[in-house]
């Protein structure tokens, strides 16, 4: 598997490299980006391999808040979730690539990213995740979200768009439908976003670059 990683990473540089480069745009002009069916597909591939081995015990209804403030809380989100584990080899596509990517924008941004956590996502029919911050400004170093999504041959009236919402006004920006391969990445602190409700099983991966938080000798995990 690992020789695999290093010659994907090798063969093709220059096609990674301009996908950076769009998203590298699209957070310098105006915060967010949003690519159809963007990510490679070796490492789409991957992760959609990864989702089918999982049990579906393994996945636990998904809570509000951080560390000891965590609540489920249904009238807010019903989403099951489970968190990746870096070293299972169907993940090594994923981690190698955002890895990649965390690096790129460090140089091409200064945003100064340090690690990087991700989970899968199950919205059953009629689940939802209402409109909600990633992150609170000055209150947590989750800094870039980025979501892709699992979910083949979605069609339009199937809902279970992300719907993205501006920083100043906090009117709606765009619907975002969750289609195979679709990267949406935003600054965490700044947009408000939603999962509005579907009428078939819903499959994302969701992920946060953060800073290094770590303060006093005690280490900031990722989570």
């Amino acid at each position: 598997m690992l020789n695999n990683i290093a010659d994907y990473s090798t063969d093709t540089p220059t096609e990674d490299e301009s996908l950076f480069e769009q998203i590298a745009c699209g957070l310098e002009t105006q915060g967010y980006v949003i690519l159809t069916a963007a990510l490679p597909h070796p490492v789409a591939d991957s992760l959609l391999h990864y989702l089918s081995r999982l049990q579906e015990a393994r996945f636990h209804l998904a809570h509000i808040g951080r560390g000891l403030d965590q609540t489920q809380n249904a009238f807010v989100r019903r989403d099951k979730i489970y968190w990746m584990e870096n070293s299972h080899p169907d993940a090594a596509h994923w981690f190698d690539w955002t890895t990649r990517l965390k690096r790129y924008l460090n140089r091409r941004l200064y945003l100064g990213l340090f690690s990087f956590e991700s989970h899968f996502a199950r919205y059953n029919p009629g689940d939802f995740y209402k409109k909600h911050l990633d992150a609170f400004r000055g209150e947590s170093n989750r800094v870039l979200t980025l979501v892709t999504y699992l979910n083949k041959g979605w069609e339009p009236d199937q809902g279970g768009e992300l719907v993205l919402y501006a920083p100043d006004d906090g009117n709606e920006i765009t619907k975002v439908a969750p289609g195979f391969g679709t990267l949406v990445i935003f600054l965490s602190e700044e947009f408000p976003h939603e999962v509005l409700a579907a009428d078939r099983d819903r499959y994302s991966v969701a992920g946060w670059f953060r800073i290094n938080g770590s303060i006093n000798q005690q280490i900031d995990p990722p989570r």
